[in-house]
């Protein structure tokens, strides 16, 4: 009974540790300027996203060639394109396909990065010289063209973009990962849990990741940010998402043909991907700042 007592009164202290940690966390956050900004403009972005149908003027799949290349105008705040296709619409969409391919790509990324990282952080020796000498590989090549090398193999679309951008993208999680899991192997609280009897797998999921998550959270929102810009620059060559998907890096290379006369067809798209980038780093410098001690002023 009382080490039952003394076993619930610990996860209790841990999660009011954990509440003032997180509590102290927004409130740097909120003294950021920098940092609350692109939190802001990150919540405007995901609301975009799923409330987006509901507030676009026009279909942005549906055009009319006598509207083609018309000028930004009350009927149209951002112009139309080419195929007379209202361009505030089509953003509007794009930021919902830009968003889930950012996020997915990162998801699948740190997931795979982690387990990666994982085992060569924490068994060392062979597992760690075949995990990391893989990775190396991986990042001798340089990311875009990598993943330009993918799509080739593995087609165009939204699914197969995610999946380029994610392997290449691996090895950086996979690295950091490792190093935390090589500072905080031989700490108190892992020998700990080995003396207890826990397997290898708790040890690494329910002790160690638990306690190296800033770092690696920190990054992945930076990354999310990196996957929206290699998004785009697919789309620009004509690789990533294929029409009539409206990605914002598609329209960019659309609309590059007719950048003298129609200047907005460019500008429009290239101002959204660098308010989203810009958003994204803002917020993830500040969350870097909060959850790093070393990193606070």
């Amino acid at each position: 009974m009382e080490c039952e007592s003394a076993k619930q009164a610990s996860q209790i202290e841990v999660k009011r540790n954990n509440f003032f940690f997180l509590k102290n966390a927004f409130e740097v956050i909120l003294k950021n300027k920098a940092a609350t900004l692109g939190l802001c403009i990150i919540l405007f972005l995901i609301l975009i996203s799923i409330f987006g149908k509901f507030i676009m003027p026009y279909n942005p799949y549906l055009g009319n060639l006598s509207d083609s290349l018309k000028a930004p105008s009350a009927a149209h705040l951002f112009g139309t394109d080419e195929q007379g296709r209202d361009i505030l619409s089509r953003i509007i969409d794009g930021t919902r396909i830009s968003l889930r391919v950012g996020v997915v790509s990162v998801a699948i990324a740190l997931s795979l990065g982690t387990v990666f990282g994982s085992l060569a952080g924490y068994y060392g020796g062979k597992v760690d010289l075949i995990v990391m000498r893989f990775m190396d590989m991986i990042l001798a090549f340089p990311s875009l063209l990598l993943a330009i090398a993918f799509m080739s193999a593995l087609g165009k679309g939204i699914d197969k973009a995610i999946i380029a951008i994610s392997i290449v993208t691996i090895p950086e999680y996979a690295r950091i990962v490792r190093s935390c899991i090589l500072s905080v192997r031989d700490s108190e609280y892992v020998q700990a849990a080995k003396v207890i009897g826990n397997s290898d797998s708790a040890i690494i999921f329910k002790h160690i990741l638990p306690n190296i998550l800033s770092p690696i959270i920190v990054r992945a929102t930076l990354g999310i940010s990196t996957a929206i810009l290699e998004t785009s620059a697919l789309g620009f060559l004509g690789l990533g998402v294929q029409p009539p998907y409206a990605e914002w890096g598609s329209m960019l290379g659309s609309g590059r043909g007719y950048f003298f006369n129609a200047p907005y067809l460019v500008w429009f798209p290239g101002i959204a991907i660098t308010i989203t980038v810009l958003a994204f780093n803002l917020f993830g410098d500040g969350l870097r700042d909060a959850l790093d001690p070393k990193f606070r002023k």
